[in-house]
């Protein structure tokens, strides 16, 4: 690993967490060997109209079933039963904006909202198998949207709405929506998003479409279109109706959420109402044990799995109080995501090591400003964390005190699959690491053949049965779903990650598997070199790839963001390369380092290092419908031509 030792030694977290791993190895092994009787008891985290027949039925592999034939509805689990106690009237949700305003709906009040939209869905002619995209910013109103929907059986498209017209369009034509919910506008950075103005021209290319509903949020002046478009508030104006929630089955889609790949349309993940509740709920409990008057914030957006699981569906299930947030974390001043915490009393964290990444590069001061001792636990999601982050999360902003709970899982996976488990005791944590597999997850490190690899090998992780969360299918494209995920290793799930697990049992995840280079005969994750570099005091962030070398097979080319105030120049350069000898060795010391200031990231933060190689090899980069900066690509681009610039000479 790319750690110091003293980065890879254990810490011990405070008393908060048990300093034993015996309820959760106890609690994981009887997932595996009794699952039918684990999952009895533990689908009871939901309440169900009717039972199910079978626990899991494997009989048509891999689409598996869970919960067969038995009925439920997601948003009486997530409103209604809350109304029976004393959550009636508490905050569901506390929504602030970029401007300081704040708007807190309760239990009471979501589930008031939630009937008006719902009643306007039938109003419109919506049944159950129907389709509808919400293309929303961070507002109540797009998580009334999804429970709308749910609520009658109809299955939402939630699609980010950082997108532009193209792609909405190709995910409202591939699920057949007819109806598109959207907002006037969002406000991110300072700046209004015509979201309206997108959704137009989105319908245009897409003939599914028979109404457009808007929700007043920016107040910017848009364009009506009569018959078709319709006002949020006018549609909703009678919040005094109650809509029956519609008996769903465990596995009728709840949502198609689209995710893409580095070539072909993106990949259509339906997830089903069952299954995917018993899992998001019960992976929120086990990885952050909220407690009843707990605040949360997943400080992640609603267009991306993690928000759909963590924001919306698991804390109301557990019947949490939400924190959401529409704007920049770091608008108007750098503090922002601090001021939240110390203003709502935030216990329970959750956001992205680009998020961490970020914030670090403007020092220790602007965290110093605030009291922060609210917090409980922090965690983080979207891609393995370095471990120089790691510590920085750790000490500066949980005092040390807080557990990271470091959580590995897809889109795919619905939540969680390998995670700290601070309800069930996880004895001590690794930064770097996502320690240990939740309940009902066998995973398993392999090689290219498919051979088990022992303790500390690199190698493909895979997973050896299902799980509750596990996706019903891509929509559309059932042998797609079979050649992504089930072909290269037969019988298991094929994550596409790159992965260790040491001597004591805790994972590593070292990065997507096509991001994996070989230089003079070894393999090695771009991640473990960016973690290298990203532990020099100078260096904010980086992206590493290989490039074809007729000596060594590849070789290491790293693009790297410093911290403010670093003068980045041939000394850093030589001094960065000193480093990564000494770290890792001199095999795999870059051959170039290039100095940026941004790079080419998804929207939910993962950095795209295959468009980093196409850039810099003249390939075309395949789909970049979630690139969230083009100016990175053009950062990358200049870098490159002062390079041969300086060769030409």
């Amino acid at each position: 690993m790319a750690e110091t030792n003293e980065n890879r030694s254990s810490l011990p977290v405070d008393e908060y967490i048990s300093h034993h791993r015996g309820n959760y190895e106890a609690f994981h092994k009887m997932s595996l060997e009794k699952p039918d009787e684990f999952w009895n008891e533990h689908a009871n985290i939901i309440d169900w109209y009717s039972k199910w027949d079978k626990v899991l039925d494997d009989s048509n592999p891999p689409f598996f079933r869970w919960f067969t034939n038995g009925k439920l509805n997601v948003t009486y689990n997530a409103l209604d039963r809350h109304l029976k106690s004393h959550r009636r009237n508490k905050a569901a949700f506390i929504w602030v904006g970029e401007s300081g305003k704040e708007k807190i709906v309760t239990y009471h009040g979501l589930l008031k909202r939630v009937n008006a939209f719902a009643k306007a869905l039938q109003d419109a002619g919506l049944k159950k198998g129907d389709k509808i995209a919400i293309y929303m910013p961070m507002i109540i109103e797009a998580t009334v949207a999804m429970l709308g929907a749910a609520r009658i059986g109809v299955a939402f498209t939630l699609v980010f709405s950082g997108f532009g017209a193209n792609a909405l369009a190709d995910r409202i034509t591939d699920c057949g929506a007819k109806i598109v919910v959207t907002a006037d506008g969002a406000n991110r950075g300072g700046k209004l998003i015509d979201l309206k103005k997108i959704v137009d021209e989105a319908v245009e290319l897409a003939s599914t479409v028979e109404e457009v509903i808007v929700v007043r949020n920016t107040e910017n002046k848009v364009e009506m279109v009569e018959g078709r478009d319709y006002w949020y508030h006018e549609i909703t104006a009678d919040q005094n109706v109650f809509v029956e929630p519609e008996r769903m089955d465990s596995n009728d889609a709840l949502f198609i959420l689209y995710t893409s790949g580095t070539t072909g349309k993106p990949k259509g993940v339906v997830h089903g109402n069952g299954g995917y509740s018993v899992w998001v709920a019960n992976t929120l409990k086990w990885a952050f044990n909220p407690q009843e008057d707990d605040r949360w914030w997943c400080a992640a957006d609603i267009g991306w799995v993690t928000g759909h699981s963590y924001i919306v569906f698991a804390p109301l299930l557990l019947g949490l109080t939400s924190v959401i947030y529409e704007g920049a974390i770091n608008y108007p001043e750098p503090d922002r995501m601090w001021d939240i915490i110390e203003r709502y009393g935030v216990n329970l964290l959750y956001t992205s090591p680009t998020a961490i990444r970020m914030l670090m590069r403007y020092g220790d001061l602007y965290p110093a400003k605030h009291d922060l001792d609210s917090l409980r636990v922090l965690g983080t999601v979207g891609e393995p964390i370095n471990p120089a982050a790691w510590q920085w999360y750790f000490k500066t902003i949980g005092k040390s005190r807080c557990p990271i709970v470091d959580t590995y899982w897809q889109t795919e996976t619905g939540g969680f699959i390998i995670s700290p488990a601070t309800q069930l005791g996880v004895g001590s944590l690794k930064p770097g690491s996502a320690t240990f597999p939740m309940p009902g997850i066998d995973p398993v490190i392999l090689d290219e053949a498919g051979k088990e690899l022992g303790d500390n090998t690199k190698g493909f992780i895979a997973i050896k049965r299902p799980w509750p969360g596990l996706m019903l299918g891509l929509n559309n494209d059932p042998e797609r779903y079979k050649s992504v995920y089930f072909s290269k290793f037969p019988g298991k799930y094929y994550n596409g990650d790159y992965a260790m697990r040491d001597s004591d049992g805790y994972y590593w995840l070292l990065g997507r598997a096509d991001e994996v280079i070989k230089v003079s005969g070894h393999r090695i994750g771009t991640i473990e070199i960016e973690d290298a570099l990203v532990s020099m005091k100078e260096v904010a962030e980086s992206a590493v790839f290989g490039k074809p070398d007729a000596v060594k097979g590849e070789a290491v080319v790293a693009f790297v963001i410093t911290k403010e105030g670093v003068t980045a120049d041939k000394a850093l350069i030589e001094k960065l390369k000193k480093g990564i000898r000494e770290t890792m060795g001199p095999i795999l010391v870059p051959d170039e380092i290039h100095f940026v200031k941004a790079v080419p990231k998804t929207r939910s933060g993962k950095i795209m290092r295959r468009v980093v190689k196409a850039v810099y090899t003249g390939q075309i980069p395949g789909d970049v419908s979630t690139l969230e900066n083009e100016a990175s690509v053009a950062e990358i681009q200049e870098a490159i031509n002062i390079l041969r610039k300086q060769s030409e000479k």
